[in-house]
This record gives structure tokens, C-alpha cells and sequence, in this order.
């Protein structure tokens, strides 16, 4: 590519971070993405961004693929090519935007992973044995309590929470949408404990959940505090923090059946994402009926 080309791109990536406001992890995401198309172009001979068509976006997206890229991520990398070209053809740099009509491979829709109410249970009740413990009850009960993504909850800054109405605001969760989300007794409780540790460590910065150095605690370190806490409570299984956000919308779908409500809670755009809680509520609802309905089980012939 020429270095025009490479200079376009930087200019795309400056729009995104100043005037776009695009979050840290969404533009991380872009300049990977496009890193992966400015590759292949070079590969290909390619000179400037206006000679890729159709064709060459598919060749590039099947090459991807045949390397194992999954159907997600590749409708990730589609999503920041078509954003890149309409930024191009705003700017009279570009006819066509190669990549618009381009589609990944359908992927197979998965169930999310989570717990049930007795392993929650048993995960969040067990008691802490250090500060840094008691932090991270606080984090995993919010999880579970409130649905947060892993990004909200390191984001959640003091002036979001409020214990006394029992809420926080999420200023800026996925797509920029913030949201108001309750807080239920029990992390309330857990906060508040943490909170009259984390005082003594850092009165500056503002972020709720603290290192063990003072600063802001980055996303790996709460998976890896997670993992660590669940070998030491005997938990089998590997848990993510994403499984407590699972297992909160599920058992809140079984309890109340609003998927609406479920939808907001958890900032979903679209209704459609929400709706694989409902395939989960079935499968409890399927292992009820198994288990209590009298002519559910086959009889064994005598």
C-alpha cells in the first residue's frame, strides 16, 4: 500500500478515537481488524483503497476463514471494513464500499454458560479472607447482581454508584448507551465493605475497584482473580465473569418472564440478543417438566 493509503487509514482511526468517541476496546478492535485487510492488500498488489471490489473483500474474508477465524469474529472485521469505506466515500476517496454487501459464514448460535442458583450460592457466600478477597466478593456479587459487562464493572467509577437508592449509572456500556441498573442487598453489603477498605488506598483515584498498587483494576486481572477464587472454593468448572451477567439474566427471565425487562436491564439494542435467555428458561422449564410430570418418563416394559 501506498503511504497515502496507510495516512487515510491513520486519519480513519483519528475521526473514530476525537470525533466519534469510540470507546478504547472497539478502536483496538478497528486497528486490528484493518491491520488484517492493510496485510492482505500488499500481499495483493494493491496501491490504494479504491481498487479492492467486491470480490477481493470475499477472497480476503474466505483467507480468514480457511486460517479458523470464527463466523463472529469475522462479521466484526466486515463491520470495521464497511465503516472504514464509508468514511472513505464521505471523503470523495473512494466509489464503492467493496465490503457492503459481503457476508460471513452463518455461525452456530451457542447457549451461554451458567450457573444455577446453588452454585451462585456457593461461589458468593464464601467468606473472604484477605482485602483483596473482599474486593472481589464486591465485583462478583455486582456481576451477578446488576448484569454488568466485564468493561462496565472496571469503568464504574464512585460518583456511579448510589448505595442509598440502591443504583449505579453505567455512563458508557456498549455502542456509548449508559444506563441506570438496581443493586441488590447483597452487594450492597459487599460494597460497602470494600469501600471502608479502599479509603486507605488510594483517596485520588476515582475508579470503585482498586489494584492491590492503588490504580484501576484492568479486565485480566479480574478474570484471573475469579479463576483464582473459584479453584480455592472448589468450583469445577471454569467460570468467566461474563457467566455471572449469563446467569443473572437467565434466573431473572425464569423469576419474572419480562424479557423486556431483561433486555433493558442488561443494554441490549436489539430484543433478538436477549432472546437466547428464553432457549435457557426452556431448558429449566423442560428439566422441570422431566422430573415432576407423571407420564414425562417412559416406562420400562415388563
Amino acid at each position: 500500500m501506498q503511504a497515502i493509503a496507510i495516512k487515510q487509514l491513520a486519519d480513519f482511526f483519528t475521526q473514530l478515537e476525537i470525533e466519534k468517541c469510540v470507546s478504547i476496546h472497539t478502536l483496538t478492535n478497528y486497528q486490528r481488524d484493518l491491520r488484517q485487510l492493510t496485510d492482505f492488500c500488499t500481499k495483493q498488489k494493491f496501491e490504494h483503497w479504491a481498487e479492492l471490489q467486491t470480490n477481493d473483500i470475499r477472497q480476503h474474508v474466505a483467507n480468514r476463514h480457511r486460517y479458523g477465524l470464527s463466523s463472529a469474529s469475522l462479521q466484526r472485521e466486515l463491520s470495521a471494513m464497511r465503516s472504514f469505506y464509508q468514511y472513505l466515500l464521505a471523503n470523495n476517496l473512494a466509489t464503492l464500499n467493496p465490503a457492503k454487501y459481503v457476508k460471513a459464514p452463518k455461525t452456530i448460535r451457542k447457549l451461554p454458560k451458567t450457573l444455577d442458583v446453588d452454585q451462585i450460592s456457593g461461589l458468593l457466600d464464601a467468606r473472604a479472607d484477605s482485602v483483596l478477597e473482599i474486593r472481589d466478593v464486591a465485583m462478583f456479587e455486582l456481576f451477578y447482581s446488576s448484569g454488568l459487562r466485564l468493561s462496565e464493572l472496571v469503568d464504574l467509577n464512585l460518583s456511579d454508584l448510589d448505595l442509598c437508592d440502591k443504583m449505579l449509572r453505567v455512563q458508557s456500556g456498549k455502542g456509548g448507551k449508559s444506563r441506570i441498573l438496581p443493586i441488590g442487598g447483597k452487594a450492597i453489603l459487599a460494597i460497602q465493605t470494600w469501600l471502608q477498605h479502599r479509603v486507605a488506598r488510594n483517596e485520588i483515584e476515582k475508579a470503585v475497584f482498586l489494584s492491590k498498587n492503588g490504580g484501576r483494576l484492568c479486565q485480566r486481572s479480574v478474570q484471573i482473580r475469579l479463576k483464582q477464587w473459584c479453584i480455592k472454593k472448589g468450583v469445577p468448572q471454569h467460570v468467566h465473569p461474563h457467566a455471572l451477567r449469563h446467569s443473572f439474566a437467565s434466573h431473572l427471565l425464569q423469576s419474572s418472564q419480562d424479557l423486556r425487562a431483561v433486555q433493558e436491564l442488561l443494554g441490549h439494542v436489539n430484543i433478538n440478543t436477549t432472546q437466547i435467555y428464553t432457549h435457557l428458561d426452556f431448558q429449566h422449564l423442560a428439566e422441570v417438566y422431566d422430573n415432576a410430570h407423571p407420564r414425562a418418563k417412559k416406562r420400562e416394559l415388563k
